[in-house]
């Protein structure tokens, strides 16, 4: 008889560990062979989340087994998930049910237009450039605009944390907290004070920092430059201008290097060559360090920049229009001596 209740009893411990070991194995145990990230689109059912699991399983079965267990098919959350080396099925099924997604890294940079930050910004959200585009319009039509291109102001070239489902109006709309935050009383002061509006601020500000080539500790000194060009009515004669007005024509799809005299008549009202003033608009999508360095210009009696061969990116700035012309022929001989076409 005890013979018989040891065997009943050791019955009962193998087959209790077994279905424990199962239910770890199917439930716990790591099921995931490498790390990475997958995306599951709005309204996904079952089949395309196992579908993107695929290449990090090593189960699929048990997968599938536990997600149709905890019912994921009825709470499935779109998003970007991360897979991580050691995830178990219950891990995976519940970070989806919960909807954990992860952010991914947005470097806006100082884009053309805000046509080319759409299209590299859409291939990190789950909305299209286009689903984007006549979203911006829109907002730009809400605010007394005509096209998303007018929306450039309030975009700052940094970086930023977005998820994947961020649509188009909640991603403008932490860049519009960011520039209202921006410009608080301190700095509509400053503005103020200039003499300038916002668009000029922000046209001055992305001449500046494409003329500085992004380097900070010359911004103050051009833009003190700029603003005496201004003030005595002359033209600014910005190369990045010429650059631009001719990257238009071209939809923004070349590389320009140098600027020759012919191209210093092209016709459009970007080109501070050919216009008084400041142009309609910002030439690219600014940092916030640009628009500081208008605001806190530096005082100085600079009329007159090249860019100084002997210090690559920088600038010999002067008063003196013989000084200039000098510092204009070294350059030009700099650039023939690179064959810089």
């Amino acid at each position: 008889m005890k013979k018989i209740f040891y065997i009943l009893i050791s019955v009962f411990v193998l087959g209790a560990a077994f279905m424990g070991y199962r239910y770890f194995t199917k439930n716990k145990a790591s099921n995931t062979i490498k790390e990475g990230y997958i995306l599951i689109p709005r309204n996904a059912n079952l089949k395309q989340v196992v579908d993107s699991l695929k290449p990090f399983l090593r189960d699929q079965a048990a997968f599938m087994e536990v997600a149709e267990k905890k019912i994921l098919a009825r709470s499935i959350k779109p998003g970007r998930y991360q897979i991580k080396t050691g995830d178990d099925n219950t891990r995976i099924v519940n970070m989806i049910k919960a909807g954990l997604q992860v952010e991914d890294q947005f470097r806006i940079k100082d884009f053309d237009n805000v046509y080319q930050m759409v299209g590299r910004v859409s291939r990190k959200l789950e909305s299209d450039s286009l689903q984007m585009v006549n979203s911006f319009n829109n907002i730009a039509k809400s605010k007394g605009l005509q096209t998303a291109e007018d929306l450039k102001p309030y975009f700052f070239a940094d970086t930023y944390q977005f998820f994947w489902t961020t649509s188009p109006e909640e991603f403008f709309s932490e860049f519009e907290k960011d520039y209202n935050s921006f410009w608080d009383a301190s700095h509509v002061a400053q503005e103020k004070k200039l003499g300038l509006n916002r668009a000029q601020v922000y046209a001055l500000a992305s001449i500046v920092h494409k003329e500085s080539g992004g380097k900070k500790d010359e911004q103050k000194t051009i833009a003190g430059l700029y603003l005496n060009r201004l003030k005595k009515g002359m033209k600014l004669q910005s190369d990045p201008t010429v650059i631009y007005a001719l990257n238009q024509k071209n939809n923004f799809s070349k590389v320009i290097k140098r600027v020759y005299y012919k191209d210093l008549l092209t016709p459009s009202p970007y080109n501070t060559y050919t216009n008084v003033g400041l142009p309609p608009g910002p030439i690219c999508v600014v940092p916030r360090q640009a628009v500081e360095s208008i605001l806190n210009a530096e005082p100085n009696s600079y009329i007159f920049m090249c860019a100084d061969p002997k210090r690559f990116g920088y600038h010999k700035f002067t008063a003196n229009e013989a000084e200039h012309a000098k510092n204009a022929e070294e350059y030009r001989r700099w650039l023939d001596s690179k064959k810089i076409k």
